[in-house]
Order: C-alpha cells, then structure tokens, then sequence
C-alpha cells in the first residue's frame, strides 16, 4: 500500500525537479513498506541515509534552479528544505540512539512534510514559473 502517490498539482514545470520529485514519493513508499513489515531498525536506518542523501542532492539541484531564476520566495523555500534535512537526521539519530522506530510516525511525518510541501512551496514556485511563461 503506498503512502504517497504523485498528483500533476505536484508538478512545478521544470523537468528534472518534477522527475525527481516522483523519485522521491517512490523512495518514501519504499521506507514506507519496509517500515510496515517491520523491518530492522538498522535497515530503515539505511533506507532513511539513502533518502536523506538522494533528497539533499535534489534540493540542491531545485535550489540552484530557483536561485537562477531569481525566484522570489527562495529563502522560505530553502529553509523548508533544511527543515526537513534536520527532521531526517533527528530522525536517523533516534533510530540510531534507540534502535527503535515507530512506523506509523515515521510514515506520518514523511507524508506530512513531504504533502504539505509539495502543496505549498512547489505549488507557489509552479505557479510563479507559470506567471513568467515557463
């Protein structure tokens, strides 16, 4: 069962950040799944380094793209992006310090971040884009 499924409102007109957008939502489903079959704390520590490490290089992608375009929401943007590369390491210091996780909080808080940021932040930047003629 799949946590998050990729929506067109998702899409923010620039190929390879929508691209990997969707990698994303799959990466998350798979720790979601690895999650509910109760896999080791040690496993979905590595799955959540896999995605903290796929996620940090696309930010920095999605912000190199948006900085050039001058995009004038890019701070708020940026720091959503730190917020949630400080949420995966807290999250990846407390499986690491406890051995433990919880799945249903763990799947919670990556589809909150994750939805709400594709629903606001993305979604403004689309928008934006849209208004200049990309």
């Amino acid at each position: 069962m799949s946590l998050m499924e990729w929506r067109d409102e998702y899409r923010i007109g620039i190929a390879e950040v929508d691209h990997e957008h969707r990698e994303m939502i799959v990466l998350i489903n798979a720790l979601h799944e690895e999650a509910l079959q109760g896999d080791s704390a040690e496993a979905i520590a590595t799955a959540l380094g896999e995605i903290n490490a796929r996620i940090g290089a696309h930010f920095a992608l999605e912000e190199k793209n948006i900085e050039q375009l001058r995009y004038p929401g890019y701070a708020a943007h940026k720091a959503d992006h730190e917020q949630l590369l400080d949420e995966i390491a807290g999250i990846l210091d407390e499986v690491y310090e406890t051995g433990r996780y919880e799945t249903a909080e763990l799947s919670a808080r990556m589809a909150a971040w994750f939805g709400e940021h594709f629903r606001t932040h993305d979604v403004w930047l689309h928008r934006w884009l849209e208004g200049r003629g990309r």
